[in-house]
């Protein structure tokens, strides 16, 4: 796959400066006999293209911002369920215009399962997670924004036991996986939520 390139659509190039001395179009035209084309309105704009270190910096800050504020939300529904602030974000190799962004993490029990603990992200594409080396497969651009759930644990085989993906949960380690915000909201509500009746009214939501 060839490197992607990017340019900011937001900056557009200066002008060229106008020339000191100008004809009209006419009389440049019976003189020299060619015409003089303005060359501001002639040029396309030019392009200033960014490094793959600017963007992957952009989409850091988007996603920081987006998870700051859903974290402020979930923190924000009652006094009694309270996430603590892990925001922390990964562009995608090659294509730092794509991340994710991990927002909270805590530990829960529900069903058959006791004591899991989960972390909750939020990414700026959609796609199906895999169970592989490869977690985000057949990435989607239909959806501006994913919100996902996993169940983790520390990695035995890894030296610094960096958490990884609980698939004894459910299979895939996936608790939940949604493009809309309010499904995810409610999700990490019930997951965070101490007792029945909490849950109850959140899934009256």
């Amino acid at each position: 796959m060839a490197k992607l390139r990017y340019f900011d659509t937001g900056k557009p190039a200066d002008p060229e400066p106008t020339p000191a001395v100008s004809t009209t179009g006419h009389s440049e035209f019976l003189r020299t006999g060619r015409i003089n084309r303005d060359r501001p309105h002639w040029l396309a704009e030019e392009r200033r293209y960014m490094t793959h270190q600017e963007v992957a910096e952009r989409t850091a800050q988007k996603l920081r911002n987006a998870g700051e504020k859903t974290h402020d939300r979930l923190n924000g529904f009652h006094k009694s369920i309270r996430f603590p602030k892990l925001i922390f974000h990964h562009t995608l190799k090659d294509t730092p215009h794509l991340g994710y962004c991990h927002v909270t993490a805590a530990r829960t029990q529900f069903a058959q399962y006791e004591d899991v603990n989960w972390a909750f992200y939020i990414a700026n594409f959609f796609a199906r997670i895999g169970q592989e080396e490869n977690f985000f497969e057949d990435i989607n651009l239909k959806y501006s924004r994913m919100y996902f759930a996993v169940a983790v644990h520390p990695d035995k085989e890894a030296e610094d036991k960096r958490l990884t993906i609980n698939r004894d949960i459910r299979g895939n380690g996936v608790l939940f996986h949604t493009h809309d915000p309010q499904i995810a909201i409610r999700n990490v509500l019930l997951l965070g939520a101490r007792n029945e009746q909490l849950r109850d009214i959140i899934r009256q939501l």
